[in-house]
Parts: C-alpha cells; sequence; structure tokens
C-alpha cells in the first residue's frame, strides 16, 4: 500500500509497532510483561470475552489524565502505563518548530509538518501510572519528568507518552525517549534514572516512539531520528551505559526483537535502510539486509531459524531473513521470501502456528504461511470501513483488532478470512494495542483504560 509521507505516519509504540524477548520472564500467561504478550508474537493465552458494549461486560472504566498512547503492562495484580500531562504551562516555539515554521510547514529534516508538531512549546508532566487490576483504582502516580519537549506529535495519532513500558516482574522500566528513562520497582520507588544526551529531532515532528526491551542483564532501545542515530543498551540494575552504537538510519519506530539462532542471542532491528542483527554484549553487527521502505514501525519476529521483517509505507516490503548468515545479506538466498502486497503501516504482526497475520491502516488483514511465504489470503477487508493503528492480537483461535472509532473487530483465525463479531464503545478511540490475561480484554482508548469480563473465566 502506497502512501505520501504527509498522511499519517504514527509514532507510537503500539501500535507500536513489536514482538521481543525478556528472558527473566519467558512465556508466562499469568502476566502481560510487554506490549506484544507473553509470547511474543502477539498472541494471549486462554480465552476472552466477545461480546460487550457501554453497558454490558464492563466491569470497570478507569480516566486516563493526559495523553499517551503506550500499551500498558501487567503483573499480577497491577497494570501499569505512562501518560503526559500539561501543566498549562508555555514557552517560544522551539528551534525545530520555528524552522518549519519558516519553511513553510516542513522545516528542516524532522521539522514540523502537515499533522505533525502538535504540543510543542508545552510544559508536561511526564507521569508513570500502578492501577488496581481487579478496580481500576490508581495504586500509584509518579511524576519521572517535568519538561518542555522541544519537538512535538503526530497532531491526531502521537502524544508525548507513546513507548510502551516493560517489566521483568521485579522493576517496572519506562522510557519517554529525549525526555529519559526510568527503572521503579512494583511499588514506585524510583531506582534509577538516564538521560540519553540526545534530544531526537523526528521526521516532520511525528513524534517519538519505540520502546525498550530486555536481555538478561541489558535494556536496549533504539533512537532512530534525521540527526545521529543510534542503539543504546544500559545495564537494568543501575541504569549505567554497556554500549552506544551509532547507526546510519532515519527515523524509525519499530521496537527491536531478540532472537535466538542455536542458543545465541540476536537483537534484530528493523529499519529504512537495513534490517541488523546486533550481537547483545557489545553490540557487533552481526548481519545486514537492505530492502524494507520507509519509515518502519511494524517490529520484528522469529519463525523457526527466520526473522520476518515488515514496512507498509513508501516500497511495502514484507521479508523472511534466515538466521545464521553474517555481513551484508541483501538479494542473498538468505532472503527466503518476500512480498510487497499485504504489508502493515503502522500495526506490528500476529504469529500464530505457522501463520503471519498483517492489518493494514486502511483494515485490510492479510494471512501467510510464515515458512514458505505463501499466501492464505490478501487484503480482505473490514467491515464496516474503518481506519487501525493498534496492533491486533490473538487468542483463543481469533484476532482482536481495535479500530480509531471505538470498534473492536474479532476474526477467526486460519486459512480463510471470517468476521465472527464486532463491538463498539461510543467515543472511544483506540490506538494503544488490546491486552487478554486470565480471561479479561483490557483496551487502552484516548481517554480511559476498561477492563471487559463476561464472567466465563474465572
Amino acid at each position: 500500500m502506497k502512501r505520501s509521507i504527509v498522511q499519517v505516519l504514527i509514532v507510537f509504540v503500539l501500535a507500536l509497532s513489536s514482538s521481543l524477548i525478556v528472558n527473566s520472564t519467558g512465556a508466562d500467561s499469568t502476566h502481560w510483561p510487554h506490549w506484544r504478550g507473553p509470547n511474543l508474537n502477539g498472541m494471549a493465552h486462554g480465552a476472552a470475552p466477545t461480546e460487550w458494549s457501554d453497558t454490558k461486560n464492563i466491569k470497570w472504566k478507569a480516566a486516563i489524565p493526559g495523553r499517551g498512547f503506550s500499551t500498558p503492562v501487567i503483573w499480577d495484580d497491577k497494570i501499569f502505563l505512562t501518560t503526559a500531562v500539561p501543566t498549562g504551562k508555555t514557552e517560544s516555539a522551539p528551534e525545530a518548530t520555528q524552522d518549519a515554521a519558516a519553511s513553510g510547514g516542513q522545516g528542516r529534516r524532522g521539522g514540523g509538518g502537515p499533522g505533525g508538531g502538535a504540543g510543542a512549546g508545552e510544559e508536561h508532566k511526564f507521569i508513570v501510572m500502578a492501577l488496581e487490576r481487579k478496580t481500576g483504582k490508581v495504586i500509584w502516580e509518579r511524576v519521572a519528568s517535568t519538561a518542555t519537549p522541544h519537538e512535538g506529535y503526530h497532531r491526531t495519532y502521537g502524544s508525548f507518552a507513546s513507548n510502551s513500558p516493560i517489566t521483568d516482574g521485579k522493576y517496572l522500566y519506562v522510557s519517554f525517549g529525549s525526555r529519559g528513562t526510568y527503572c521503579y520497582d512494583l511499588n514506585g520507588k524510583l531506582i534509577w534514572e538516564k538521560d540519553p544526551g540526545v534530544k531526537l529531532r523526528m521526521r516532520l515532528q511525528f513524534g517519538e516512539g519505540s520502546a525498550p526491551i530486555l536481555h538478561d542483564n541489558l535494556l536496549i532501545q533504539t533512537y532512530d531520528q534525521e540527526g545521529d542515530s543510534f542503539v543504546l543498551a544500559l545495564d537494568k540494575r543501575n541504569g549505567k551505559e554497556v554500549w552506544r552504537i551509532n547507526r546510519d538510519e532515519p527515523s524509525s519506530w519499530s521496537i527491536p526483537y531478540i532472537a535466538d539462532h542455536k542458543g545465541k542471542k540476536q537483537i534484530i532491528i528493523s529499519a529504512s535502510n537495513k534490517v541488523r542483527a546486533y550481537e547483545p554484549a557489545m553490540g557487533k553487527v552481526i548481519w545486514e539486509c537492505a530492502g524494507l521502505g520507509t519509515n518502519v514501525i511494524p517490529s520484528p519476529v522469529q519463525y523457526k531459524d527466520a526473522v520476518l521483517v515488515m514496512s507498509g509505507h513508501r516500497n511495502p516490503k514484507l521479508m523472511a531473513i534466515r538466521l545464521g548468515g553474517e555481513n551484508d545479506l541483501t538479494d542473498s538466498d538468505a532472503v527466503l521470501w518476500s512480498h510487497t502486497r499485504g504489508t502493515a503501516y503502522t500495526p506490528s504482526p500476529v504469529l500464530h502456528d505457522n501463520k503471519y497475520y498483517t492489518l493494514s491502516d486502511n483494515g485490510t488483514i492479510s494471512c501467510f504461511n510464515a515458512e514458505t511465504g505463501e499466501p492464505y489470503y490478501q487484503q480482505q477487508r473490514i467491515m464496516p470501513p474503518d481506519s487501525f493503528k493498534a496492533s491486533p492480537i490473538g487468542v483463543d483461535g481469533k484476532l482482536y483488532v481495535a479500530s480509531e472509532s471505538g470498534v473492536v473487530s474479532i476474526i477467526r483465525m486460519g486459512e480463510k478470512f471470517e468476521i465472527l463479531a464486532s463491538n463498539t464503545l461510543e467515543d472511544q478511540m483506540f490506538i494503544s494495542s488490546p491486552i487478554v490475561l486470565d480471561g479479561e480484554l483490557f483496551l487502552r482508548s484516548k481517554t480511559h483504560l476498561f477492563c471487559i469480563n463476561d464472567g466465563k473465566v474465572k
């Protein structure tokens, strides 16, 4: 699907874009430690409600202050999320906004463009919250930072709190990008904080959104921008920098993924110029492969001995790259298969059994054989037509797909496309991705967090 750069460019981590591996938590069905779920592939365990409305099967509804499109994480009885709340104070336009205005709206690389630059010049409190899972009541709330962002975000789909948190069950790790990374214990005590030492210059001021991942004692995050891009690894125990590797990449929002090849880990990062695999200990590049288009948002996922990567903006591409190679794998036999039709721009994929599901922003679903690349079906439209930024999740043989207009469509998983049901919450907008845990469905909208329970799973 071909799109203009001035169309929707999403910068959250939903939606952002990912599957990732948290070695310390594993595939635990009793927690949701990162935004792509306990199985690292967009799949949840058990079952989920199939019917709800504003007056049916809503266990609780909690108002969330400010604006944030990060997907929450859950550990035991606590739900963790981030938001950014304006204080009401304003300053003169930052350099990026001034540059954009002087050039008629687009500015330097990373300057404001149509839809971009919202919130610039407004002081915000960057907030971390813990809610009680049973009731939605706030357990604790911490202000990580109070600052005036140097750049804005997409006025419809962006926020200053789009980076999803992650937990290892003992500590909570939160990134606000240019505003720093923070580690709390699960009771809200600040353990450490780290300034990345950069003010990111994102393309067209659509905002920041790539979240960190965990591997052993490392907390790893990508800082791809219009300035000097890099990957940063911190010691998760104290926040000290372990390594920082510069990279030749423009703005991207894909969250890294930790792949396993014959017992050895590789950090896989999708981006516009090249997909790269990094060695975790020191950040050495193991292999790289060109082929994706611009503005990469969806995150990688592993199937057997290959990683599947995708982009959906200009020059859309879906590729399966065999692990085990070294150096430049572009146009080599390490690229097992590829497609240019049926890719996703914003939402990350769901992988289950041997099936790889993609969701386009305009509401079409495709399903591929993850091993051969053969499409079971491509670009089947969800009806009624809608727009989608949240990444889908799979549970109990069904895909749950949340739209901008508050509708969640339920699609049968398998070789044939079938819409099973749709449920609407009025006056809601879903950008964050759904969560399913212990039979309950959690939906974060622009203004609220919902817990949906139909009583079938105790």
